[in-house]
């Protein structure tokens, strides 16, 4: 028969309780942990681009693309100089020209009569003159001779005067025939210094009258140099040594008064012009340094103009080419990348330039550990801003690295983990 044990029993339970209050507690501590876990570190699972923070000189720089186009005097732009018809191309775009060479020729067949007009017009105008100039003088001798037959009178009458003068003293003649002699004399002295008179008019008269005649023919010579010239023009010619660059139009186009026939430029004489973003545009001024790279071969330059006007967020910046252009580098139309030196600082801490951040500003950038596994967020202060660096005033000390990289997928942590790092 079974004998009860009732000590066993309790034992077994008291046992039991013992169990499940241990696995209570182990439970509770576990959550506890669990709950005050920090999340793990994220980890960068690409290479991320790093920099050294340095101390030195600092050349603070803007760079910017463009295009090479020709100096403003150093290009010609032919118009025409009458409505005519294209009948002949004799030079390409892109060919080498002289001030002779024949570009293209034009024709105007309402030009040539007007032309001929021209010359008759002049032919007639200087027959007019020359037929006035005759008839001036003719009237000029006629007048020459009546003021000379008047002198001759008049120094006929003064004799007579003297003498009757002399007579009517000794008492031979009377007074009246004195008087009457006298009389005569005075009044050929009139008619005398009125012919003189009247022929000076009539001699600044002739110079007046000559002078509107030269004037027609003037206008008839000025008419048919114009004509002349414009008749030349038909056959347009380069003006200048250079090249080509624009031909606009086809045979048998016709083309209106001052339409462009041609532009040819002289690709020795070129300029950068650069598209700056207008926040890097302030501190350019005229005389500032720069380099064109034309992609084969850097040129040297200098700002020459700085446009005030804003285009789609840039400011053009002109950049004249002073250094030795390499062959073939240099053409019209040309895409070139500009850089500009703004300053330079001597002794300053800098790092490269960051994916993200303007200068004058705090930026966030992570720092790497010195055993290259992790990276923490920190706040730098920046100052200017070149190219390639920027400027640092607070936040990170020489020799320590951080990353460059666009980290904007981990904006919401302070520290990540960097792989293969």
């Amino acid at each position: 028969m079974d004998i009860q044990r009732p000590d066993l029993r309790k034992r077994k339970l008291r046992r039991n309780a013992f169990l499940a209050t241990g696995l209570v507690l182990v439970l509770a501590v576990a959550v506890y942990f669990i709950l005050h876990l920090k999340p793990a570190i994220p980890t960068v699972d690409s290479a991320v681009w790093t920099d050294t923070v340095k101390r030195g000189p600092l050349l603070v720089q803007v760079r910017g693309p463009g295009t090479l186009v020709p100096r403003e005097d150093r290009i010609r732009l032919i118009p025409a100089e009458t409505e005519a018809t294209v009948v002949r191309i004799r030079v390409l775009p892109g060919a080498h020209v002289e001030p002779d060479t024949i570009l293209m020729d034009l024709v105007d067949p309402e030009l040539q009569q007007e032309l001929l007009d021209a010359q008759l017009q002049l032919k007639g105008a200087q027959a007019d003159y020359k037929n006035t100039q005759a008839r001036l003088q003719s009237d000029l001798m006629t007048q020459r001779a009546g003021a000379a037959t008047v002198g001759a009178d008049q120094k006929q009458a003064n004799l007579q005067a003297q003498t009757d003068k002399s007579l009517y003293d000794l008492g031979v003649i009377s007074g009246l025939t004195y008087s009457a002699s006298r009389g005569k004399s005075d009044e050929l002295n009139q008619r005398n210094d009125l012919e003189h008179q009247r022929l000076d008019l009539n001699q600044n008269a002739i110079a007046t009258q000559l002078a509107v005649q030269q004037t027609k023919v003037q206008q008839a010579e000025a008419l048919l140099a114009l004509k002349q010239r414009q008749q030349e023009a038909l056959s347009v010619r380069a003006g200048i040594s250079g090249v080509l660059v624009d031909l606009p139009h086809q045979v048998g186009e016709h083309v209106d008064v001052g339409a462009t026939l041609a532009k040819v430029v002289q690709p020795d004489q070129l300029k950068a012009a650069l598209k700056i973003a207008e926040t890097q545009a302030r501190d350019i001024q005229i005389g500032q340094p720069a380099e064109i790279d034309t992609h084969n071969g850097i040129i040297d330059g200098k700002v020459m103009r700085v446009d005030l006007a804003v285009q789609n967020g840039t400011v053009t910046v002109d950049v004249e080419l002073v250094g030795t252009i390499p062959p073939g580098a240099a053409r019209p139309d040309l895409s070139v990348d500009g850089t500009i030196d703004l300053a330079r600082m001597t002794d300053v801490l800098y790092v490269g330039r960051p994916a993200f951040g303007n200068e004058n500003s705090t930026i966030s950038l992570f720092r790497v550990s010195p055993d290259g596994k992790t990276a923490t967020r920190v706040p730098v202060k920046v100052g200017r801003a070149s190219v390639n660096n920027i400027q640092v005033l607070e936040g990170l000390q020489p020799g320590e690295t951080v990353i460059l990289s666009d980290m904007s997928r981990w904006d919401s942590v302070d520290r990540v983990r960097l792989q293969n790092q």
